[in-house]
């Protein structure tokens, strides 16, 4: 399990199938935060989670906690193979597929050559998906799931203009066909090149595809179904859903929702989904805090780790995130970030705000700068004047 450096001690990534967690384990998550960390949850935009300041010789004790909760890979050294992506509206069958593709990998003593970053999806046609993510590889079921339409280094076309899919194969074919996939990029990349756009970009796409022996057929016209990601949000049939303030939550309020709920779902918008839930269970979120309307101010700001936390940011971008929820204009969704990298956001987000000194922010509007070096609050009044003449 990787545990790493940070300005606010070690960070510990743990990966959820799917981005699922039964009652007991979230329990045990919170109990891993307090004892061995800050109390800080985080909920990364691939679903998964990470537990913030961890002390250095609380390392075996989180391990500890992390395996006897059933949240460890299941195979030595398999834990940075875990890096599928699923719907949180996944069925049963869609994550009994994803357990046989993830216990292939881990069982798979070569695949450990991959980067940790290496990251696949899974995709059953839901109508909640995170569809902007880049992929490494990314597989989509037609037919009833009796296909996979597949691509790599993007994410599944659902745009007119987007790039289409690489092929089509067979449902019985997806468990050694990922597999072959991983061993061809072993095979095809430099030491230098660590992700399928470093190795597609020198030999192409239609020569990586040749060299994999397996029935494949053509699809450049199918896209994938759009979806509304504010359905991520509010009550459903089936379930319901409710946003972490900027995409944390400490470890009593993660208890109390394993006091609440039988079973937990993260997901890539850094929310969580309550199966089965009702309008009773819309009223428990709000109680405790969390966003369950789209239209409120924390369903629609990202911020990174921010200072406090990261050693490349140069400003907190979390605390700054607080004072612009308060100063938001309706209908605008915006990014902090405390760099260039902008890993909150692996998604197109309308506004970003790039630190370019502490408080100080220049503003991006459809990745377009728009003005530089704004305080919280005139990047707010800036905002709030632009959406009034829209």
């Amino acid at each position: 399990m990787r545990i790493v450096p940070a300005r606010d001690g070690g960070l510990a990534r743990l990966r959820l199938v799917g981005g699922e967690m039964s009652a007991q384990q979230a329990r045990a998550v919170a109990r891993a935060a307090r004892e061995c960390g800050s109390g800080v949850i985080e909920v990364t935009n691939r679903a998964n989670l990470q537990l913030r300041g961890i002390s250095d010789d609380a390392h075996a004790h989180l391990i500890q906690l992390a395996f006897d909760a059933g949240l460890g890979p299941a195979h030595v050294n398999g834990d940075d193979l875990r890096n599928l992506m699923l719907s949180p509206l996944a069925s049963d069958t869609t994550r009994a597929l994803a357990f046989c593709i993830l216990d292939a990998l881990q069982r798979d003593i070569a695949l450990q050559a991959l980067s940790p970053k290496f990251a696949l999806q899974l995709d059953s046609g839901e109508r909640l998906a995170m569809l902007d993510h880049p992929q490494d590889l990314w597989l989509s079921s037609l037919d009833d799931g009796a296909r996979y339409a597949f691509g790599f280094a993007g994410s599944m076309p659902h745009r007119a203009d987007d790039s289409p899919a690489a092929g089509v194969i067979d449902s019985a074919d997806i468990v050694p066909f990922v597999v072959a996939v991983l061993h061809a990029f072993l095979r095809f990349a430099l030491p230098e090149e660590k992700r399928m756009r470093d190795v597609l970009g020198r030999i192409g796409t239609t020569s990586f595809v040749e060299a994999l022996a397996f029935s494949i057929t053509l699809a450049p016209e199918w896209r994938r179904a759009p979806v509304d990601a504010s359905l991520r949000l509010g009550a459903h049939d089936g379930y319901v859903g409710a946003q972490l303030p900027l995409g944390r939550i400490d470890a009593a309020t993660l208890e109390a929702l394993a006091s609440l709920f039988d079973r937990i779902i993260v997901t890539p918008w850094q929310s969580v989904l309550i199966p089965s839930g009702s309008e009773d269970t819309l009223a428990r979120l709000n109680a405790l805090g969390l966003a369950t309307d789209p239209h409120a101010p924390f369903a629609r700001i990202i911020a990174c780790a921010g200072s406090s936390g990261c050693i490349k940011s140069h400003a907190d971008t979390k605390a700054d995130a607080e004072r612009l929820a308060a100063l938001l204009p309706d209908n605008c969704e915006v990014h902090l970030t405390g760099c260039e990298r902008s890993c909150a956001a692996a998604r197109p987000v309308e506004t970003t705000l790039l630190t370019v000194a502490p408080g100080r922010y220049d503003l991006y509007q459809h990745a377009r700068l728009e003005a530089r070096a704004l305080t919280i609050e005139e990047a707010a009044a800036r905002l709030a004047r632009s959406h009034a003449d829209a």
